[in-house]
């Protein structure tokens, strides 16, 4: 299994990243899967330096603000509209495994701006996560969970072939966008990988609502909490200090950590 940080700036694009995409691909014996966790503003042109995007499996989505699902239309666009891989070209409606919280389907079709007789459900077929139902997709486990944050938003584990030890699995939990809570640390028990939102900055964001995201130190509980094995932390707003975030985390977790990076990638 191998994740690729596509994307990783939080609340919008920033100067070095696109917003919220990470995608895990996973081989089978016979091909490569890609899933992809989240697809948020600017997304969808990195990720065409990694995979092409008609060769998707899913797209999932961990909540419906624009900077982890608004490059759908993108997406649509390219589905049907590419001049040999496109439906129209085609004529075979892909149906993309489209899986997020509850009004996906009609967010994306607003976000494009659809008429009320319009859908996009040639491209995308879409289904609402059920917190703690597993979705099989491949070779690939997904199972969400509800974290918190302002709207409904959900973290997910994704167990998958290890690339590292022959024959066994290999887990990575994405924590969405979130606060602490109890359901994040047990999403996290024990995962090889935990891809961990620290978007505010401990010290200057202390008295902005709960409940909203994490800072470094609070993600770094969560990991030290759940027993993962490595840390990685993501989502960090153009204005929060990535060396003080590190720094902060490592003052509750004593695992590897590190900051992901447009482009980088993680063997687990």
């Amino acid at each position: 299994m191998r994740l690729v940080t596509v994307g990783v700036a939080g609340s919008m694009p920033g100067p070095a990243s696109p917003a919220s995409c990470y995608l895990v691909q996973a081989d089978d014996g016979t091909r490569t899967w890609n899933v992809l966790l989240d697809l948020g503003a600017g997304a969808l042109g990195a990720l065409q330096r990694v995979v092409d995007p008609a060769d998707l499996d899913a797209v999932t989505l961990s909540h419906l603000h624009p900077d982890h699902c608004s490059d759908l239309s993108g997406l649509y666009v390219y589905l049907r509209y590419h001049p040999e891989r496109g439906a129209v070209a085609t004529g075979v409606p892909p149906h993309l495994p489209v899986l997020g919280p509850s009004g996906t389907r009609e967010r994306a079709a607003a976000m494009y701006g659809l008429g009320d007789d319009e859908s996009m459900d040639d491209e995308y077929a879409f289904a609402t996560w059920q917190p703690g139902v597993p979705v099989t997709v491949g070779p690939l486990t997904l199972e969400p969970f509800v974290v918190a944050h302002p709207v409904e938003a959900y973290g997910v584990r994704v167990t998958g072939p290890s690339s590292l030890r022959a024959g066994e699995s290999a887990t990575l939990v994405f924590s969405g966008d979130t606060d602490y809570c109890d359901s994040l640390v047990a999403g996290a028990r024990d995962a090889d990988l935990l891809l961990c939102e620290a978007a505010f900055q401990e010290g200057r964001d202390d008295d902005v609502t709960p409940g909203i995201h994490l800072t470094g130190r609070r993600a770094g509980r969560v990991a030290a909490e759940a027993g993962a094995k490595a840390l990685v932390l993501t989502h960090l707003q153009p204005w929060t200090s990535p060396d003080q975030t590190v720094a902060d985390a490592r003052r509750e977790y004593d695992g590897p950590v590190e900051l992901a990076v447009a482009g980088g990638s993680h063997v687990l």
